[in-house]
C-alpha cells in the first residue's frame, strides 16, 4: 500500500530498522515475565482455594 523509498544521506543508503536481540529480551522482560508471574500466581491461588491443580507443575 505505502511503498517507502530507501532513505539516503549523502548518497549512502540507510539500513532499515530491524528487531535486535536486545529488543526481544526487553519485550520479554516487560511483557512476558509479568504475564508468567501473574498466571503462576493465579494457578497457585486456584490450587490453594479450590484444591484443583491447574498449573504445569501438576504434570510432574
Amino acid at each position: 500500500m505505502f511503498v517507502k523509498r530507501p532513505q539516503s544521506v549523502m548518497g549512502h543508503r540507510i539500513a532499515e530498522p530491524r528487531p535486535t536481540l536486545m529488543a526481544v529480551w526487553l519485550a520479554f522482560l516487560y511483557v512476558g515475565l509479568p504475564l508468567l508471574v501473574l498466571t503462576g500466581l493465579l494457578d497457585l491461588g486456584m490450587q490453594v482455594f479450590f484444591g484443583v491443580c491447574t498449573g504445569l507443575w501438576c504434570l510432574s
